[in-house]
């Protein structure tokens, strides 16, 4: 191993310690470390001989490669955790700025396609988890962390926990979820598929949850199955799940609540695509006297 290697080993030591002091996940770990990685890649060298200027040439080779405005802000904050705690040289980051993000709409699926979506699941596994990414507006992180003892059918809620953030916080629990969930559990308790106090949705082997990833291409299949023509993802369900609890006249910040959004302003996305909200608004147009 050559001494650049070392240094370069010791540096990354040195930030995943730095991260774990700050109890980062596991996944932003990661993220911050390929980010530095990927501008050493770049730089030729040991990312602790960059310059300001260096790293401002990065951005603009980021940019000119046409990459996203989310993966370039997720580059920049991963060296500016880099530079300005693991060395110490916040100066270095001067150059660098992240970049507005276009806030899009989401497409959002109408109650009859989310009831096509659920039904068109391959298995009852599948169709009882989309249902409670639905039903509860939780993320596909949540679903699959969702274990047997989380649910109080006393209080009629679902505990989350660590969700975005390392927050917990309570989602809701309704009938109809509660009897598909009951059912779902006498099944995969009879195929010895769930074990007591373990994963809600287990994987292949029960001592394993679900993962994202199963349940994303399990999402993806249910929607080809269903014939519907608009692009779906687990994100949807808990889309659908706020605009049709607005569309509902459930207050925005019980909603608010509800998804774990920590900004009232998160929330108020969705009353920017409850079309039920607009079909019961009159437009002028309506009131103009004859001409």
């Amino acid at each position: 191993m050559t001494q650049s290697t070392q240094d370069i080993t010791a540096l990354r030591q040195r930030m995943i310690d730095d991260m774990r002091m700050r109890k980062f996940a596991a996944k932003t770990q990661s993220h911050y470390i390929r980010a530095v990685i990927q501008f050493t890649r770049f730089l030729g060298a040991s990312p602790d001989t960059a310059t300001g200027e260096d790293l401002r040439r990065y951005q603009l080779h980021l940019v000119d490669r046409g990459t996203s405005p989310v993966s370039l802000n997720a580059a920049i904050s991963g060296l500016k955790f880099f530079f300005e705690i693991t060395l110490d040289r916040a100066d270095l980051m001067a150059k660098m700025h992240s970049v507005r993000i276009p806030r899009t709409l989401p497409v959002i699926l109408s109650p009859e396609e989310v009831t096509r979506l659920i039904a068109s699941a391959e298995n009852l596994k599948h169709q009882v988890a989309l249902s409670v990414a639905y039903g509860a507006g939780l993320r596909a992180s949540e679903v699959v962390s969702l274990k047997v003892g989380d649910i109080d059918s006393q209080r009629m809620t679902l505990r989350i926990q660590r969700g975005k953030g390392q927050k917990d916080r309570y989602a809701m629990l309704s009938p109809v979820m509660l009897e598909r969930l009951r059912t779902w559990w006498r099944v995969a308790r009879s195929q010895g598929k769930m074990l007591p106090g373990g994963w809600l949705f287990p994987g292949l082997n029960p001592m394993d949850p679900l993962s994202t990833r199963q349940l994303n291409r399990a999402i993806h299949a249910a929607a080809d199955a269903a014939k519907l023509d608009k692009r779906v993802s687990m994100h949807s369900l808990r889309h659908a799940f706020a605009t049709h609890l607005l569309e509902q006249k459930t207050d925005i910040r019980v909603i608010q609540v509800l998804l774990g959004h920590n900004q009232i302003e998160t929330t108020t996305l969705y009353t920017q695509v409850a079309t039920e909200l607009l079909r019961q608004v009159t437009s002028p147009l309506e009131n103009l006297p004859p001409a």
